[in-house]
């Protein structure tokens, strides 16, 4: 049998530049999949098949960076400084915040070229990033004269799941009794301000174990209350915003609770898989910092639904049910060991039969946390500008970037055995994300025939 030779194009030394000494990558963690349905809340997407948009060549490979020491203070929140990058602005990204704020301003935006000049990286700054990613993933539409009323109607239906799902049962009870008392004859005055005993419901007492029963419901979403809770805590416990004990991280700590258990609630088929706090973590962290104050204001409504449709694009992933068929994540997984195979072979070859590395002890947090434990929190949201902007939802893209991770360092997975590749793997080292983005989008212009 003969081996698929691989690209002239994969030899480049521009692929194999040394990686920068040090990295400030973040804590990764361990993340399990067990859930037993399909979301159910869902937004529109755009009908229309567009090519998704290509990536510019990075300059050379010269341009890589590492990200010097974290700052001390938080008294901003940019991200370049949560993960301690800094300098000025380089004229492509000064060239890219021009074009985004003039399809911005029209009255109607163009999305294909939004969606073209978003995937080569949004700049920071200026709420653009927020604006850009509420109009990809659908939840703001491109007629701007929309927004107000759009915005408006969903925000108030996010505080109406809050009032209605996050309420604790004592204050349901309460408020069932304040209205059934107040349909009762105003003749009987002094007994509808008391509630006798044999007026208490068996749905309504506290022991009581019946399906509909508030308070049994109440009693099961503890442990999920809780393991939220936990994972919550530890969501980036190196970054200011998400971690501390000052009142703005715990309030964003706050929010992220909301949102997941309100998410949980509407979705009891799914309701939380540790890991989906890691995904919502960036949406929240973008939205949040939004210059405008209604907007920063109303971020964890416009990131709740943000993140339902982002998880909708993933969300067999995240069934257990699904896990052994054809869109569960060993699928997805098998799909992403026959790209490389596609791309290289060779390499493929020495991972899966040589060295015996599954791709599922490296590859299942890759897909399901979206890559935002392999990279710093600035290079996460530079990678989920391409995700985002791909109109044919992320799941393509993100597999291509997988695949181009392997691609990046095939020489020292090619020199290394079972023990060094899966240390490596699992702990993917720092590269320049520009040239990670072109190799992913050469291999979908290169796809084999």
């Amino acid at each position: 049998m003969v081996k698929k030779r691989v690209p002239d194009w994969l030899n480049s030394s521009l692929w194999s530049s040394n990686p920068p000494p040090d990295d400030d990558s973040l804590q990764r963690y361990a993340s399990n999949s067990a859930t037993t349905a399909a979301i159910t809340v869902t937004s529109t997407s755009e009908p229309a098949k567009v090519e998704p948009p290509v990536p510019v060549a990075p300059p050379s490979a010269a341009a890589e960076r590492a990200p010097p020491a974290k700052r001390e203070t938080e008294d901003s929140l940019s991200v370049e400084e949560e993960n301690g990058a800094s300098g000025a602005p380089s004229a492509e990204d000064i060239s890219r915040h021009a074009q985004l704020l003039a399809e911005l301003s029209k009255k109607v935006i163009n999305m294909r070229e939004l969606r073209r000049i978003a995937s080569q990286g949004i700049p920071d700054g200026a709420g653009i990033r927020s604006t850009v990613w509420k109009l990809l993933l659908g939840y703001l539409p491109p007629d701007r004269s929309l927004w107000p009323t759009e915005l408006a109607k969903k925000r108030s239906q996010y505080k109406h799941f809050k009032d209605d799902l996050l309420m604790n049962p004592s204050e349901v009870a309460r408020r069932l009794d304040k209205s059934t008392s107040f349909d009762n004859d105003d003749s009987n005055c002094e007994g509808r301000c008391l509630l006798s005993r044999s007026e208490i419901s068996h749905g309504e007492h506290p022991l009581s174990l019946g399906k509909t029963s508030i308070w049994n419901q109440f009693f099961q979403d503890t442990e999920i209350i809780e393991q939220i809770d936990r994972d919550v805590k530890r969501t980036h416990p190196d970054m200011h915003f998400f971690s501390g004990d000052s009142q703005f991280a715990k309030s964003n700590q706050e929010a992220l609770k909301n949102i997941l258990m309100v998410f949980a609630k509407l979705n009891p088929g799914i309701r939380y898989v540790q890991g989906m706090n890691e995904i919502l973590a960036p949406l929240f962290y973008v939205f949040k910092n939004d210059p405008d104050e209604e907007n920063m204001a109303c971020a964890e409504a416009d990131t709740f639904f943000c993140f339902v449709e982002l998880l909708s694009g993933f969300r067999d992933n995240f069934c257990q049910q699904l896990d052994n068929s054809v869109v569960g994540i060993r699928s997805t997984i098998t799909k992403l060991s026959q790209l490389l195979k596609e791309h290289d072979e060779e390499l493929w070859r020495h991972l899966e039969v040589t060295t015996k590395v599954n791709p599922q002890f490296y590859a299942f947090r890759w897909i399901t946390l979206l890559l935002t434990q392999e990279f710093n929190f600035a290079d996460s949201l530079h990678i989920w500008d391409t995700l985002l902007s791909d109109p044919e939802g992320p799941q393509e893209t993100l597999l291509r970037v997988c695949c181009a991770m392997l691609i990046l360092i095939r020489r020292r997975l090619l020199a290394g055995d079972f023990t060094s590749n899966l240390k490596l793997l699992q702990n993917y080292p720092p590269t320049n994300i520009s040239h990670l983005l072109y190799v992913a989008n050469k291999l979908r212009i290169q796809a084999p025939a």
